[in-house]
């Protein structure tokens, strides 16, 4: 599979520098402390390899009841934190710069975990793209097209890298077939985190 960033997928490796990224990395842990991370059940019963917690006005939460965005934190039942400003930054300057993100997803993965191919279609209004922020071990990323079946590419994400999701890849499969461990120094313990800009109310 060619990809082009006429199908709207842009990948901008290394976009955040070293600092940006400890001082990112800082603002992140400080809400996985007020925001714990929980390994989520899907509707079928399966639990997620993936720690997962969120941040701005909304969160992404999977249970029995299906997948669905929430304004709390499933287990403590807090508001969620607030979206680190980096982020907001960088959501207006390459995705949107009138309506800003309601939610920031904060998945973790440790060198076992991965995440299936997926589309994210859970938001109110599919036009908004998805930006996705990776810190920390390099992770294998695998993105397809709108139909399952569809031929797919891979490609490395590492530490500090952007991708944006719009226009036609807007709702391309894609997930994370495994993680490199040791390819980076920046989360003590290794492991990666993914954080990924939505939004997931409708704009006013």
């Amino acid at each position: 599979m060619r990809l082009s960033t006429t199908t709207g997928f842009r990948l901008l490796p290394g976009r955040l520098s070293p600092l940006e990224q400890a001082t990112l990395l800082d603002e992140v842990t400080a809400r996985m402390a007020e925001a714990p991370l929980v390994h989520q059940v899907t509707p079928g019963g399966k639990a997620m390899s993936v720690g997962m917690t969120s941040c701005g006005d909304l969160g992404w939460t999977t249970d029995e009841k299906g997948y669905r965005y929430e304004p709390r934190h499933p287990t403590t039942g807090r508001f969620w934190p607030s979206i680190p400003t980096i982020l907001t930054e960088l959501w207006r300057e390459l995705a949107d710069p009138d309506v800003p993100p309601d939610a920031c997803l904060i998945n973790f993965y440790n060198a076992q975990a991965k995440m299936g191919l997926h589309q994210d279609k859970d938001e109110a209004d599919l036009r908004f793209p998805v930006l996705s922020v990776s810190l920390g071990d390099t992770a294998v990323f695998r993105l397809g097209g709108p139909r399952r079946g569809d031929p797919t590419a891979s490609m490395r994400l590492s530490s500090g890298d952007v991708c944006l999701l719009a226009g036609e890849a807007r709702l391309y499969h894609h997930g994370v077939d495994r993680i490199l461990p040791g390819s980076s120094r920046l989360i003590p313990g290794g492991g990666r985190i993914n954080l990924t800009l939505r939004r997931a109310a409708p704009a006013q």
